[in-house]
């Protein structure tokens, strides 16, 4: 019989491990709700084109990474490699901007390469887009969510790598000056490096095979107008109000051409692998236009879920249960099950044992389905109660019924 087995490069993730993936979804959810950034919903494929012009031709990610093919009508799709090209895109389609727009949003993303602990060919990204607006605060609002996300997903000793590219106007001169520091050292540089100097050289800074070869390399923030310079000075100075620890790391450039001014990755101290960076983002003010939109200012970045798991420190998996309902004995069964209907269209998150099992079977049930407590159905039932039990803290009492609601609240 064939044995069928997941694509290279693609993991499945089943209860109970899936728990922790539910959680870091809905804390960052909640968490750019609370800044104020409301779900941007994209399709995972788009015109190649889109991603070819948007992320950029000379970048390893168009260049080696996607998965392109033809469909039925012979349009050259691709399945996304990152979201911010697909949200801008969609925010063009809809008409642009008016004012400011806050967007956040959350899925797979798709890169054919080498699979490794932390790099997978499937894997997930929640980011956040602030859309229209210029102020260097935007970027620290940004930094700051992302670094947030990591205190509450228990990621330790997190610092900010940080930064800054200039203008496009500022990386004129500074192109040059890399360019011929590149050409004298042309002999010493990968193939991959070589041709990506062409079309982009500051790629060439990105490039982890010519990490020796570019060492001291001019770098953009030696090279930043006025403009840029302020801007720069102005987000390092809302970083330190806020306590946001980060060093600065003049060769960060990113991986994606689109960026312009603030660069940052977020990097765990303690996370001893070879994609250390957990996260990260920059400010991209031109996207809109190279994509046919208006101009319109713009700073987002994008958190990779399968490292920030790898990454958190030991902890127990999180409990998603509010009640499991245990029937003292096959006489408490339906009554139990009519119950356990009750209380989910109370919202409660509660479940039971199907079956004839015992007491202790069905203990044993509620601690593996990952309930925070157990109400037992049972002699009690009759006077209008329930015997409750925190399997966190072992403490057991007797609550009315029409109480269980107000206990699970203060447990």
């Amino acid at each position: 019989m064939t044995r069928f087995r997941g694509p290279k490069g693609t993991d499945d993730i089943l209860p109970p491990a899936s728990r922790v993936w539910s959680r870091a979804e809905l804390t960052f959810i909640e968490l750019s709700g609370v800044y104020g950034y409301e779900p941007a919903i994209t399709p995972i494929f788009e015109s190649t084109e889109l991603f070819a012009r948007g992320v950029g031709e000379a970048t390893e990610v168009v260049d080696k990474q996607m998965y392109t093919f033809a469909d039925k009508a012979g349009r050259s799709l691709t399945l996304r490699p990152e979201a911010t090209a697909s949200v801008v895109r969609a925010v063009i389609q809809a008409g642009g901007v008016q004012g400011v727009m806050k967007a956040s949003y959350w899925g797979p993303m798709f890169r054919y390469e080498r699979p490794q602990a932390g790099r997978k060919r499937q894997f997930y990204q929640a980011g956040v887009e602030y859309l229209g607006e210029s102020a260097p605060e935007a970027d620290v609002e940004v930094i700051e969510l992302g670094y947030r996300f990591l205190q509450e997903m228990d990621v330790p000793d997190v610092e900010v790598a940080l930064n800054t590219i200039g203008d496009p106007a500022d990386r004129e001169a500074y192109r040059a000056e890399l360019t011929a520091f590149l050409q004298e050292r042309i002999d010493l540089l990968s193939e991959d490096a070589k041709a990506r100097m062409e079309l982009n050289p500051l790629r060439v800074l990105d490039s982890k095979a010519d990490v020796e070869a570019v060492a001291g390399a001019p770098v953009p923030i030696d090279h930043l107008g006025p403009d840029a310079f302020a801007h720069f000075e102005a987000v390092k100075a809302g970083l330190d109000r806020l306590g946001i620890p980060y060093r600065l790391e003049p060769r960060l450039v990113r991986g994606l051409d689109y960026y312009n001014r603030t660069v940052w990755e977020y990097i765990p101290r303690r996370y001893d692998a070879a994609q250390s960076a957990v996260g990260g983002g920059g400010r991209y003010d031109q996207l809109f236009e190279l994509l046919g939109g208006r101009p319109t200012p713009a700073v987002g970045l994008a958190m990779g879920i399968d490292r920030i798991i790898l990454a958190m420190a030991g902890s127990e998996l999180p409990r998603i249960l509010d009640l499991f309902v245990v029937a003292a004995g096959p006489a408490w069964r339906d009554e139990a099950f009519a119950w356990l209907s009750r209380l989910r269209h109370a919202g409660i998150r509660a479940d039971m044992a199907l079956g004839d099992r015992s007491v202790k079977a069905q203990f044993k049930a509620a601690d593996r389905r990952g309930a925070r407590a157990v109400a037992v159905v049972g002699d009690e039932w009759a006077t209008g109660a329930v015997t409750v039990k925190d399997l966190e803290t072992g403490t057991q009492q007797v609550i009315p019924i029409e109480e269980i609601t107000a206990w699970i609240a203060e447990h």
